[in-house]
């Protein structure tokens, strides 16, 4: 048995590229997850990349696409992580967004709550959410993909996509009616403050479709800590209060009273989980379209060097 070696990013990374080659190991091969064995203990993409010349079918590296997987090949790193043969990339921006896959995040509400009700729809929302943000989202790609932080922060993209609440009723219809309020504030300052990049910026948007990015699926090309931090743990927290509020409200409604519904309650409390730890251990991001072409470009190699 032949055992290739896989180097990520950092340790948070360990759980998720384990999970996709457990697919592919065999009686023929099997895969070693690590981070880069330095000395100094030095992680994270760029190390990666440094490992490049030294790669191979059984020594095979893996990252967060970020945007290089958006530039496609307009940039010198975007041209070195495509045409890499034995480096992976996640198309997402990074790990986290599978993470936050919206098909799945009523399942973390229910896994954490014990309560299985639907009283959010995540994947209308999320779509919502999306097309609201993807013309900022086009403005911040942009100015990465030239290198210019002056048009476009980081920080400045946070706070403008961020959820500071989120109002159940309606779907959040009143939550996307704010942000689009934010947004359109921010477009404007954007094309005031910088007119000489609103072709380049309607250039770049034209290149998306093709790469999978629809005004409705932003969010899984978003920063992926963005997303995570500022977008979906505000969301699952909002739903999963009034989740376990609900169960609550039903226990007390019941015809227990006294010692025997205190301890009903008492149960249910200790059932609980975190909701923040449920959803980093959430692995039902699988029938992600993006997910299924990484898949499928570690198959092709396998196959490719007879591993498989």
């Amino acid at each position: 048995m032949r055992k290739v070696e896989v180097f990520v990013e950092g340790y948070d990374d360990v759980a998720f590229w384990r999970d996709i080659f457990d697919d592919f190991e065999s009686d023929r091969v099997t895969f070693e997850i690590a981070v880069p064995p330095r000395p100094d203990l030095a992680k994270g993409k760029r190390v990666v990349m440094e490992m490049l010349p030294s790669s191979s079918p059984f020594r095979l590296l893996c990252v967060d696409s970020d945007f290089d997987y958006l530039f496609n090949g307009r940039t010198a790193q975007s041209k070195r992580v495509l045409g890499a043969a034995y480096l992976f990339h996640t198309y997402t921006y990074a790990t986290e967004n599978y993470l936050c896959y919206a098909p799945a995040l009523h399942t973390v509400c229910t896994k954490a709550t014990k309560n299985d009700a639907h009283i959010f729809n995540f994947e209308k929302f999320l779509a919502d959410y999306s097309r609201v943000i993807f013309p900022v989202f086009v403005w911040y790609a942009y100015s990465a993909m030239l290198g210019d932080e002056h048009i476009f922060k980081l920080i400045d993209f946070k706070n403008t996509v961020r959820l500071h609440y989120l109002e159940i009723d309606n779907n959040g219809a009143g939550t996307i009616r704010w942000l689009r309020g934010i947004v359109e504030k921010r477009l404007h300052s954007l094309a005031q403050h910088h007119p000489r990049h609103i072709d380049g910026v309607e250039e770049f948007k034209k290149s998306l479709p093709e790469l999978g990015l629809k005004p409705e699926n932003t969010y899984l090309f978003m920063h992926g800590h963005t997303l995570l931090d500022n977008v979906v743990m505000p969301m699952l927290n909002a739903v999963c209060d009034q989740l376990k509020q609900r169960a609550s409200d039903n226990i007390n409604r019941s015809a227990q009273r006294g010692v025997a519904l205190g301890n009903e309650l008492s149960n249910y409390r200790n059932a609980l989980l975190n909701v923040r730890d449920t959803l980093i251990y959430n692995e039902d991001y699988k029938s992600c379209f993006l997910y299924k072409r990484l898949h499928k470009d570690i198959r092709e190699m396998l196959e490719k060097e007879g591993l498989r």
